[in-house]
């Protein structure tokens, strides 16, 4: 390694997380150039920034996977993960937070909390990720720093505490000011280098006494000692305050709220001061918490020292084109180097490092060895996928598991040539080995290859993908809605199958209950008692369960929500087995399925449109005529932000209606919200579509 090697106390694994066009990708360029890492700062929009280095993100200026770093400041090392702000690539957001100790959520300034912060905030929340809060863009048209504070509180967290305001002058933002210190801050000189420290201005005086008072206030509850001096009117030192920060921060109980501009070049020195300062290291995160192999309720621990058997989890998987298959691991414990074996508990393999490489961006630096707390991209594991445990061949641990979404939306391709087909299949396998998100598979009833993601953007990328990395060349159909299929009551059902035609028969009987189970998709309960099913069909049973569920029943979708409980049949010495029974499952699942009120489901996005005044009722017109509910309206700066629910299937192409509609100056986002009954009409219309599909390949 370049840099010698920090004591864990020193190390920083921090992610930079917002809605898009907040201005992640910026920041973390201003913090490379800050950091020395590099001499030159890349800009978003002229396609430059280090961190987008995919041609896709070049193009269209967005951030589509997540990218590592690793740098150096005020003597600390810090790993930095850049993630996507888009709701198509949340998959890249979950792993990267799965193994982050802390997070820096990046406001727009002039938009406060949006969709998507929500959305990764939650995410944040899930795994118990400390954060900051920078509110970016503050020089830009419509930036309001208190707007952005009431959105926080009112949106996703009351445990926010102000610790800069901004300086305006003559409408430009011009500085910030330190409300623990109580000095005020310039940034001159190429790209802001210097920072130079100032009086407060007479005139923010009084408004920085209160704010700083409230912010005391606020954090005195974590330190005995800060709420006694506080309570005495003694005066504070800035340790004793920096102290109970970082207490409240490493507990998730607080989170600091900062601002600047990062294209302005204003203010990401203080932030990075602040995430040395508040942000947690490994050390602060404790120990990891798995399971034994063999036993899911025995849990093991790892500490965060080197000296401790051997624990990582691989969070990303890449296909580089130069050096082939890179797996982003975060070690828990234990040091690695190059050569190890390890243990993959998920599969039971064991896995050879190949070469450590330290990942800057799209670019490496080949060390010799990982130790615990630290971020590194492995080169030669052969069979370990996103989520999967690395640990000690010796002493096994699995660590908790990532959880990642179903896709919500697929499309049909079509390979252009004989060539392309070949191609097309190792292409495919590749992306969904890096994608958990990503699914493709072949439709038995029109032999097409299906892909499946999380929105247009997400499968547009795939066929790009596809195009310039794996040099094929395929046909899209239309997108189609990823409906599910399940019940809205326990019903019972009946299957027969029995067979004689000379020779052995086939006999299976399945009596079997279906009920309605909200926190599953499926689940298997047997119910059978008295050996009126010997045990050894009762995995049949489960078999053929699963399969119809798989294969949809009422319109041929995904059946959700359903437990399968097998309680009565009957079987023949010689004539039963696995087969039979598994038949006479499908026909007892339809049976039931068909008496249980079965129903088709859509997925419902949440989505929220931003637009001038003057264009809410036509947007929420469009909204509606889209069979949405709208949830509510909002001001927010000089326009009107419309939220609403609408089904997916109705909101393909909206963006390009929203601009025209608007003249181009409304925007939306929108993220999965939840699978809703279709109505009796629109049922009936994907059934019978559904029916004619199949008619039409039969014919064929």
């Amino acid at each position: 390694m370049a840099e010698e090697r920090k004591p864990l106390s020193m190390v920083r694994n921090i992610g930079i997380m917002a809605h898009i066009d907040a201005g992640k990708t910026t920041t973390t360029e201003r913090v490379l150039f800050y950091t020395g890492k590099k001499h030159k700062i890349g800009e978003v929009h002229e396609g430059a920034a280090e961190m987008d280095w995919m041609e896709q993100e070049k193009e269209r200026g967005i951030t589509i996977t997540s990218a590592t770093t690793a740098c150096f400041w005020d003597g600390h090392h810090i790993n930095i993960i850049d993630t996507p702000g888009h709701v198509d690539f949340t998959v890249e957001v979950e792993r990267s937070l799965r193994v982050l100790d802390g997070a820096v959520a990046l406001l727009d300034g002039s938009q406060g909390v949006e969709p998507q912060t929500e959305t990764v905030w939650r995410q944040a929340d899930k795994y118990g990720v400390p954060r900051l809060i920078y509110v970016n863009k503050m020089d830009k048209l419509g930036a309001d720093f208190y707007m952005s504070v009431d959105s926080i509180k009112s949106r996703i967290t009351d445990k926010g505490v102000v610790m800069q305001l901004p300086v305006w002058q003559a409408d430009e933002f011009k500085a910030i000011i330190d409300l623990m210190k109580m000095k005020m801050y310039t940034f001159t000189w190429d790209h802001g280098i210097m920072v130079n420290e100032h009086e407060i201005p007479a005139d923010m005086q009084a408004k920085c006494e209160e704010y700083r008072e409230a912010m005391i206030d606020k954090v005195s509850m974590f330190d005995d000692e800060l709420a006694e001096k506080f309570l005495g009117g003694e005066e504070i030192s800035i340790e004793l305050i920096k102290r109970a920060i970082r207490k409240g921060v490493v507990t998730n109980q607080l989170y600091p709220i900062m601002c600047g501009s990062s294209l302005g070049n204003k203010g990401t020195q203080l932030m990075l001061d602040a995430v040395v300062d508040y942000l947690p290291c490994p050390l602060d995160r404790g120990s990891m918490k798995g399971h034994d192999v063999d036993d899911d309720d025995k849990i093991l621990e790892r500490k965060p020292s080197d000296d401790e058997s051997i624990s990582a989890i691989a969070f990303k998987i890449l296909t580089d084109p130069f050096v082939g298959t890179l797996t982003y691991v975060r070690v828990y414990s234990g040091v690695i180097h190059s050569g190890d074996f390890l243990l993959n508990p998920v599969t039971g393999q064991k896995e050879r490092v190949g070469r450590l490489l330290l990942m800057h961006a799209n670019k490496r630096e080949e060390i010799s060895e990982v130790h615990a707390g630290h971020i590194c991209a492995f080169l030669g594991l052969k069979d370990t996928r996103t989520g999967n445990t690395l640990c000690d061949m010796n002493k096994p641990i699995i660590l908790e598991k990532m959880t990642f979404p179903e896709p919500v939306i697929d499309i049909a391709i079509e390979p252009k040539s004989k060539a392309d087909q070949e191609r097309m299949g190792l292409g495919l396998s590749k992306l969904a080995y890096e994608d958990p998100s990503f699914k493709y598979y072949t439709d038995p009833e029109s032999n097409q290859t299906i892909i499946a993601g999380m929105g247009e953007l997400h499968l547009e990328i795939i066929v790009d993908r596809l195009r310039r990395e794996h040099k094929v060349e395929v046909t899209t159909g239309k997108p189609q809605v990823a409906y599910r299929e399940t019940i809205t009551k326990s019903a019972e059902g009946e299957g027969l199958f029995k067979k004689q035609s000379g020779g052995r028969g086939q006999y299976g009987h399945v009596l079997l209950r279906l009920e309605r189970v909200e926190e599953k998709d499926y689940e298997f309960k047997d119910e059978v008692t008295g050996g009126r099913i010997p045990k050894e069909f009762i995995p049949a049973i489960d078999k053929g369960a699963k399969e119809s569920v798989a294969q949809g029943i009422l319109a041929g979708f995904p059946i959700i929500n359903v437990r399968v409980c097998p309680y009565d049949g009957s079987y023949h010495d010689v004539d039963s087995s696995e087969i039979a029974f598994k038949v006479a499952t499908y026909k007892a699942m339809k049976d039931a399925f068909m008496k249980a009120g079965p129903v088709i489901l859509e997925p419902i996005m949440d989505v929220e449109v931003v637009t001038p005044e003057d264009y809410v009722g036509t947007v929420m017109g469009d909204l509606s005529a889209r069979r949405g509910m709208i949830q509510g309206q909002d001001k927010r700066g000089n326009g009107a932000v419309v939220r609403a629910k609408v089904p997916l299937s109705e909101m393909f192409g909206y963006t390009t209606d929203l601009r025209s509609n608007t003249q181009g100056r409304a925007a939306s986002s929108m993220q999965f919200a939840s699978y809703e009954k279709v109505p009796e009409a629109v049922a009936k219309k994907i059934i019978d579509e559904r029916a004619g599909k199949i008619k039409k390949i039969d014919e064929d």
